[in-house]
């Protein structure tokens, strides 16, 4: 069964599911397993991101169809604080906070799309795709 579905983020238990959700969807696309790692990698990475840094927010996974194309789209939005250098963001060992500064980039490497809009006060939306290979 194709999904879409938009789930909250507002503890780790939620990433946890979110986890879960992307991995099943994946495999009901007949992702390669390598495919269903990396965009199970970004998922957590982008949902750490969103509770950590947004304050918690949403994530919809959607699964897609193009020809015979079969991908994963997941939309992490969050109202937080926003980024305010996202191409310094995006930099390995970069980080306003504890970890290692791998997630926004590390996410964007992991993906077959990726795009990040955000404004400082306002929150953050980062899209990300992996398509069949």
């Amino acid at each position: 069964m194709l999904r879409d579905d938009t789930l909250s983020l507002r503890s780790s238990e939620d990433i946890v599911l979110v986890r879960q959700a992307v991995r099943t969807t994946a495999v009901d696309l007949r992702l390669s397993l390598v495919d269903q790692t990396k965009i199970v990698t970004a998922a957590s990475e982008l949902a750490r991101n969103t509770l950590d840094y947004g304050g918690g927010g949403t994530v919809r996974i959607q699964a897609l169809q193009d020809g015979s194309r079969r991908g994963l789209r997941l939309t992490f939005e969050d109202k937080g604080p926003g980024i305010p250098d996202v191409e310094r963001a995006l930099k390995d060992g970069y980080s306003t906070g504890s970890g290692l500064g791998l997630g926004l980039g590390g996410a964007r490497r992991l993906s077959s799309e990726f795009a990040i809009e955000s404004r400082p006060g306002e929150g953050t939306k980062v899209t990300i795709a992996r398509w069949t290979s």
